[in-house]
């Protein structure tokens, strides 16, 4: 395997000028102003305290940044992964918040360890079996958890953390009265703010003409500029003590220290699936925002480097003592509309936050965490599709019930039993679609040589035949279909002697398919029906004609075209 294989960005360094190295330390400044606060309040969201989130922003990013394929991706904190860490360690009953750490550290290290195994096996097309539908009422569901789980730091109610949404909605309800007026409304100003500077403050920055790169900076900089007013307010006013609003306090100004994670095979049992369901996500996600922006770049990326670049991200949050992560979508978007070159703006973001963690930290003693509450609810908001039940029932009935049964499941069950019921009916819908083609019975066009379906278009047909186009190829799984629609059609049409099956959209017949279509003969014989076959491609003709069926269908044809078949046929 080439370097540049294992190291794109060695590939793009080959034309790396003065232009792009400013692009990238612009585009990871801006992102970095984003990562310090999401990835504190993502922390919070993951159970554990928020420099965790600044430390799964260093090496992890990082190590993407050197294996990544993608210019643009933000891998590092993700309120996704962090809310299923959360649920996982939740089902663990936790005794101390060292040992919920623990299972945090593991469960960062097994997903790695997935990834890479999916790289190894050059899984990256697994992606390919989760439709959109199920990804979409995944993450909305998902993203109704992360909200009500963010809700008690809004109304400042106690509630534990890695509780169902029906425990978290119950211990809300039960203790509503418990709230603290102060911290709602420190809650409500925090959501106004945020989404005062993502929809309207950077169009009146706009109107000061600043240089693109400042313009980018300022505009980006709203959870940063609430998150420092917030924490100037509690500290001069002493809100902390006299008001009851709680803070993220002391957070160390130290680097995470490097470890090694020890084998745990009885523990290791007990986290492989939501560990293999965190890293299944991961990779889903992730591969999802960065083809989208690769896209706009007329690029591609590679699935399977992906794999392998996510994995060590994943890994890399383990020796660093952190949670799992994944790339955000909303940071991914900042990076990109930045200008980000290459993944050295990563590399750059990544320095950023060690900065901030060895020097800045103690400028957020003060910060309240409603502030970090109200980061992760107006950050996952959008991930909130209702609208695709809509758009899915319009276009495909079978897709919205798999989006409608993925959303249930998830807020009922729990994410990881939602995930698996959403991947098992994807698996489903395919087998079924997979086994239930799409066959038309055809009619000739005017006097063209052209043929379409009868209950689409006003053709001209023949009572005495029946043509039926079948539109996939045919093996063991949809061949007893095409067979009962085929005798169907010629029960419903006594008159009918010849049947002309069209293989024009049939690329592959397995061995059942073929043994299949050679007993029909027989059962047309006896139905003193002769089957026929028309424009069947050259390597299934070599199938054919390597089994007994071309003898067999004898005196039988196989015609070149459906207008040669119609036409030597209307004279028989």
């Amino acid at each position: 395997m080439q370097l540049n294989n294992v190291l794109p960005l060695q590939h793009w360094l080959k034309s790396y000028n003065k232009t792009s190295m400013i692009n990238d330390f612009i585009a990871g400044i801006i992102a970095t102003i984003v990562m310090v606060p999401q990835g504190m309040a993502y922390a919070l969201l993951a159970g554990v305290p928020a420099e965790y989130g600044l430390y799964c922003a260093i090496l992890p990013t990082l190590l993407y940044a050197l294996l990544g394929s993608s210019r643009s991706l933000s891998v590092g904190p993700a309120a996704l992964i962090s809310i299923m860490v959360a649920s996982s360690i939740g089902a663990l009953n936790p005794q101390s918040d060292a040992e919920y750490l623990h299972y945090a550290i593991n469960i960062s290290f097994l997903s790695g360890l997935f990834l890479i195994a999916m790289r190894v096996f050059r899984l990256g097309s697994i992606t390919n079996f989760i439709s959109m539908p199920v990804v979409s009422g995944f993450t909305s569901a998902s993203a109704i958890i992360i909200t009500t789980s963010q809700l008690k730091h809004i109304f400042g109610i106690p509630v534990a953390a890695g509780l169902s949404f029906d425990e978290t909605v119950w211990q809300l309800g039960t203790h509503i009265s418990d709230t603290n007026y102060y911290t709602l409304i420190a809650g409500l100003l925090s959501c106004a703010g945020l989404w005062y500077f993502k929809g309207h403050f950077p169009k009146l920055v706009k109107k000061l003409s600043l240089p693109s790169w400042l313009d980018q900076a300022i505009s980006k900089a709203g959870p940063m500029f609430v998150v420092i007013i917030a924490a100037v307010l509690v500290g001069v006013f002493e809100l902390h003590d006299t008001a009851n609003i709680a803070i993220v306090g002391l957070i160390p100004s130290e680097l995470p220290s490097l470890q090694f994670v020890p084998i745990d095979l009885a523990l290791w049992k007990s986290i492989a699936l939501p560990s293999f369901l965190i890293a299944l996500m991961c990779f889903v996600t992730s591969i999802t925002v960065g083809t989208s922006l690769a896209g706009k770049r007329k690029e591609r990326i590679d699935a399977n480097q992906e794999l392998l670049a996510l994995g060590a991200a994943n890994l890399g949050a383990a020796l660093s003592g952190t949670f799992s992560l994944a790339a955000s979508m909303s940071r991914s978007a900042v990076n990109h509309s930045a200008g980000a070159e290459t993944t050295i703006a990563s590399m750059i973001c990544a320095l950023g936050v060690l900065l901030t963690l060895l020097f800045l930290t103690p400028l957020f003693y003060f910060l309240p965490l409603v502030v970090l509450g109200a980061i992760v609810i107006m950050s996952v908001s959008s991930l909130i599709e209702i609208h695709q039940i809509k758009r899915c029932w319009t276009l495909n009935k079978a897709d919205a019930y798999s989006l409608l049964a993925t959303f249930t499941t998830v807020l009922i069950f729990g994410i990881e039993i939602g995930i698996c019921i959403g991947i098992i009916g994807s698996v489903i819908l395919i087998i079924h679609r997979a086994s239930h083609p799409h066959i038309a019975i055809v009619g000739r066009v005017g006097e063209s040589e052209h043929f379409r379906n009868i209950e689409r278009h006003d053709v001209a047909i023949d009572e005495h035949l029946l043509a039926v186009r079948v539109d996939e190829s045919i093996y063991f799984s949809n061949i007893q279909y095409i067979e009962s629609f085929i005798f169907e059609a010629c029960y419903q049409r006594p008159s009918t002697r010849h049947v002309v099956l069209i293989f024009s959209s049939v690329s592959f017949v397995d061995t059942t398919a073929v043994d299949a279509l050679d007993s029909m003969i027989s059962k047309f014989n006896n139905l003193n029906i002769q089957l026929h076959l028309a424009e069947v491609k050259g390597p299934v003709m070599d199938q054919l004609e390597d089994s007994q069926f071309v003898r067999d269908l004898k005196p039988g044809q196989i015609f070149f075209t459906t207008d040669e078949a119609f036409k030597t046929l209307a004279h028989i």
